[in-house]
């Protein structure tokens, strides 16, 4: 079992990614924003960090950097989905990429499928060992 924070801003991915992590055995912490996760952060251990790239308060890749900077060996997921734009259409910029440049060891965009996130988490607590609170 690993000790997952789970960043973001949207009820429903919150509780889908909680869903999705309990029933593989995991410990999901939820957090609102950048702002809190990094609180949480820095008040315990986790194991992995879930985040997403576009919230209020404190953006993903910043929270990114920052969790970065407080801690070089937890993996971080960085998430996140196209942007809507005001004439109907989607806008899709590289800010995973830009994640991955900021400190993020992998990310996923949404939607995805709980097996696609379930690899990626397996992946990324194996390449750190599932040294941390497991």
């Amino acid at each position: 079992m690993a000790r997952i924070l789970v960043i973001d801003d949207d009820d429903l991915i919150r509780s889908t990614v909680q869903t999705i992590l309990v029933a593989d055995g995991h410990e999901p912490v939820l957090a609102v924003d950048g702002e809190d996760g990094i609180r949480q952060f820095r008040r315990q251990p986790f194991d992995l960090v879930l985040c997403d790239v576009f919230m209020p308060h404190k953006d993903g890749l910043g929270t990114v950097r920052e969790i970065r900077q407080l801690s070089a060996g937890t993996p971080i997921i960085s998430m996140t989905g196209s942007i809507p734009t005001t004439d109907g259409g989607r806008l899709d910029p590289d800010f995973l990429r830009m994640s991955g440049t900021l400190g993020a060891t992998r990310t996923i965009a949404k939607p995805f499928r709980p097996r696609e996130l379930l690899a990626l988490v397996q992946e990324c607590l194996g390449s750190a060992g599932e040294s941390g609170t497991s």
